[in-house]
């Protein structure tokens, strides 16, 4: 992985954080509005760190294999992971 490691760490350990606070509220019945809020901000959260992780991919993995003359591949992997952003 060519992404910023200790950045993608401290995002992952702040949305596995944000979970434990949400299995506790809702092991204590609070609010479902409450609740939905921070879901939305894991999931956030969530959506960022997968969008450094594709940025490193495309600076580092496609530029290189464009470079090399590998570029097919590349090009089939970001067509799949476009296919699956869109479904999301």
């Amino acid at each position: 992985m060519q992404a910023d490691k200790a950045k993608i760490t401290r995002l992952l350990k702040t949305a596995r954080g944000q979970l434990d606070g949400i299995l506790k509220m809702v092991e204590e019945d609070r609010y479902c509005v409450d609740i939905s809020n921070q879901l939305m901000a894991t999931t956030s959260i969530l959506k960022k760190t997968n969008a450094e992780i594709i940025r490193a991919h495309l600076e580092h993995c496609v530029k290189d294999a464009v470079a090399t003359g590998n570029h097919a591949e590349r090009i089939d992997e970001i067509a799949e992971l476009l296919d699956k952003l869109t479904k999301s």
